[in-house]
């Protein structure tokens, strides 16, 4: 397995916000994190990437657990793209890009041909070559994410967490977002809100309530009009695409 997280529990003050979640991801899977506002998603991605410190629990990537690998270390294994990233500098797309590489250079190294490689790889697998000289204040919000994902896969990381990148965008960016996420081929974990996004594009999927893991398998086998009623409270008709076997919700108006 590429990444095993095993009983993680991390909280505030009094408040335990993710609650002995345990899980696992092979290699090359892409795993969607679902569940109602305020369930823990983003906490729990954060202490998968190592950006946070589980109060007790373990995360291990690729066989080594993260609290002993160095955070220098780690940023070359791990990327994370956050949700409606932004930044005030006025950056070109590729000074955005470069920046992916910060974790494979010490402060005087010069710009390497590797670096230079792994940047231009990571904008021909977003199909942004083209705007490589734009600046990133002018893209469009589907832009912007694709720059943001080119970073991280400057990295050269063997883990990529992404924290609702569809975010505020519309169903076209979308759907071209999350295709490309999953025909990278990285070992993923994403975090969403629209659950037939999830079920079109994760290989399975972990249902998470008030921190809790609460459902975790196929997205066929997860997506239940039961669990959507329980956890999500709303009343649903699920279908199924008989070519991929993969489930599509029909939310009912009342």
């Amino acid at each position: 397995m590429t990444v095993i997280a095993q009983n993680l529990v991390w909280g505030v003050r009094r408040k335990t916000i993710v609650a002995n979640v345990s899980l696992a991801l092979a290699e090359g899977e892409t795993l969607g994190l679902i569940g109602p506002n305020g369930s823990g998603k983003s906490s729990l991605l954060r202490l998968l990437a190592g950006l946070k410190a589980p109060q007790s629990g373990r995360v291990e990537i690729l066989g080594r657990d993260i609290a002993h690998v160095p955070r220098r270390a780690l940023a070359r294994q791990v990327a994370f793209v956050q949700q409606n990233a932004a930044t005030d500098t006025n950056l070109s797309v590729r000074e955005v890009v470069r920046l992916g590489r910060t974790p494979h250079r010490s402060a005087l190294s010069g710009w390497s041909a590797a670096d230079e490689a792994a940047v231009s790889a990571a904008l021909a697998r977003v199909d942004m070559v083209d705007r490589r000289a734009q600046a990133w204040q002018t893209l469009s919000g589907g832009e912007r994410q694709r720059v943001h994902i080119a970073r991280a896969l400057a990295q050269s990381p063997s883990v990529m967490f992404l924290d609702e990148p569809t975010n505020h965008l519309d169903i076209h960016h979308q759907i071209e977002i999350l295709r490309m996420v999953r025909n990278i081929g990285l070992t993923s974990i994403v975090a969403l809100h629209d659950l037939n996004l999830a079920a079109m594009f994760c290989d399975r999927i972990v249902v998470l309530h008030t921190g809790a893991v609460v459902a975790s398998g196929l997205p066929q086998a997860v997506l239940t009009e039961t669990l959507l009623r329980d956890i999500f409270r709303v009343e649903a008709e699920i279908c199924t695409y008989t070519q991929s076997g993969r489930p599509h919700i029909r939310f009912k108006a009342g």
